[in-house]
Protein backbone atom coordinates (compact mmCIF):
# COMPACT_ATOMS: atom_id res chain seq x y z
CA UNK A 1 0.00 0.00 0.00
CA UNK A 2 1.33 3.37 -1.08
CA UNK A 3 2.01 6.03 2.10
CA UNK A 4 -0.55 8.71 1.66
CA UNK A 5 0.57 12.09 2.80
CA UNK A 6 -0.73 13.36 6.04
CA UNK A 7 -3.27 15.82 6.17
CA UNK A 8 -2.47 19.40 8.43
CA UNK A 9 -5.48 19.74 10.98
CA UNK A 10 -6.16 22.92 12.07
CA UNK A 11 -7.13 23.21 15.51
CA UNK A 12 -8.61 26.37 16.82
CA UNK A 13 -8.51 26.93 20.68
CA UNK A 14 -11.41 29.35 21.79
CA UNK A 15 -9.74 31.98 24.85
CA UNK A 16 -12.09 30.62 26.94
CA UNK A 17 -11.05 27.17 26.92
CA UNK A 18 -7.30 28.30 26.47
CA UNK A 19 -7.13 29.25 30.01
CA UNK A 20 -7.57 25.64 31.43
CA UNK A 21 -9.38 23.50 34.41
CA UNK A 22 -7.67 22.80 37.08
CA UNK A 23 -7.60 19.49 38.18
CA UNK A 24 -5.95 17.05 40.85
CA UNK A 25 -8.18 14.31 40.58
CA UNK A 26 -9.80 11.94 37.70
CA UNK A 27 -11.82 9.16 38.01
CA UNK A 28 -12.43 6.68 35.25
CA UNK A 29 -15.36 4.41 34.05
CA UNK A 30 -15.95 2.64 31.03
CA UNK A 31 -19.05 0.87 29.19
CA UNK A 32 -18.86 -0.81 26.11
CA UNK A 33 -18.30 1.82 23.77
CA UNK A 34 -16.26 4.59 25.78
CA UNK A 35 -14.85 5.30 28.55
CA UNK A 36 -15.67 8.53 30.70
CA UNK A 37 -13.13 10.62 32.25
CA UNK A 38 -14.16 13.07 34.68
CA UNK A 39 -11.47 15.71 35.97
CA UNK A 40 -12.12 17.27 39.39
CA UNK A 41 -10.85 19.49 41.83
CA UNK A 42 -10.39 18.39 45.06
CA UNK A 43 -9.67 20.64 48.03
CA UNK A 44 -8.40 19.83 51.21
CA UNK A 45 -10.82 19.26 53.82
CA UNK A 46 -14.01 19.66 51.99
CA UNK A 47 -16.87 17.22 52.10
CA UNK A 48 -17.68 18.00 48.19
CA UNK A 49 -15.77 18.34 44.87
CA UNK A 50 -16.48 19.45 41.55
CA UNK A 51 -16.20 17.99 38.35
CA UNK A 52 -14.67 20.63 36.08
CA UNK A 53 -14.90 18.46 32.87
CA UNK A 54 -15.72 15.21 31.55
CA UNK A 55 -14.39 13.97 28.21
CA UNK A 56 -15.78 11.31 26.54
CA UNK A 57 -14.06 8.84 24.00
CA UNK A 58 -13.93 5.81 22.15
CA UNK A 59 -11.79 2.71 23.78
CA UNK A 60 -9.55 3.26 21.26
CA UNK A 61 -9.37 6.83 21.51
CA UNK A 62 -8.43 5.96 25.03
CA UNK A 63 -5.79 3.71 24.31
CA UNK A 64 -4.19 6.34 21.72
CA UNK A 65 -4.49 8.79 25.03
CA UNK A 66 -2.75 6.23 27.04
CA UNK A 67 0.14 5.59 24.60
CA UNK A 68 0.71 9.63 23.84
CA UNK A 69 0.40 10.20 28.01
CA UNK A 70 3.26 7.52 28.26
CA UNK A 71 5.11 9.56 25.43
CA UNK A 72 5.05 12.81 27.11
CA UNK A 73 5.47 11.68 30.47
CA UNK A 74 8.62 9.50 28.88
CA UNK A 75 9.93 13.09 27.40
CA UNK A 76 9.21 14.93 30.15
CA UNK A 77 11.73 12.90 32.01
CA UNK A 78 14.41 12.87 30.17
CA UNK A 79 14.42 16.83 30.03
CA UNK A 80 13.48 17.69 33.73
CA UNK A 81 13.91 14.51 35.95
CA UNK A 82 11.54 11.64 37.20
CA UNK A 83 8.77 12.44 38.37
CA UNK A 84 7.97 11.30 42.16
CA UNK A 85 4.73 9.29 43.07
CA UNK A 86 3.73 10.65 46.39
CA UNK A 87 2.11 7.74 47.75
CA UNK A 88 0.43 7.68 51.35
CA UNK A 89 1.70 4.21 52.51
CA UNK A 90 -2.02 4.00 53.92
CA UNK A 91 -3.45 4.36 50.24
CA UNK A 92 -1.44 1.21 49.30
CA UNK A 93 -4.23 -1.45 50.12
CA UNK A 94 -6.57 1.27 49.07
CA UNK A 95 -7.87 2.30 52.97
CA UNK A 96 -8.70 5.32 53.83
CA UNK A 97 -6.23 7.65 55.89
CA UNK A 98 -7.57 8.78 59.45
CA UNK A 99 -7.54 12.22 57.58
CA UNK A 100 -10.37 11.51 55.42
CA UNK A 101 -8.19 11.63 52.09
CA UNK A 102 -9.33 10.17 49.10
CA UNK A 103 -7.17 7.49 48.14
CA UNK A 104 -5.59 7.38 45.16
CA UNK A 105 -7.45 5.44 42.08
CA UNK A 106 -4.08 5.34 39.82
CA UNK A 107 -2.52 3.06 42.56
CA UNK A 108 -3.93 -0.87 42.11
CA UNK A 109 -6.49 -1.57 44.93
CA UNK A 110 -7.13 2.27 45.18
CA UNK A 111 -10.94 3.74 45.74
CA UNK A 112 -12.51 6.30 43.63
Amino acid sequence: MANQPSQEIKIELAPEIASGKYANLAVINHGPAEFFLDFIALAPNMPQAKVQSRVIMTPENAKNLLFALSDNIRRYEATFGEIKQIVPKNHINGNNTPDGEIPNPFIAGGNA
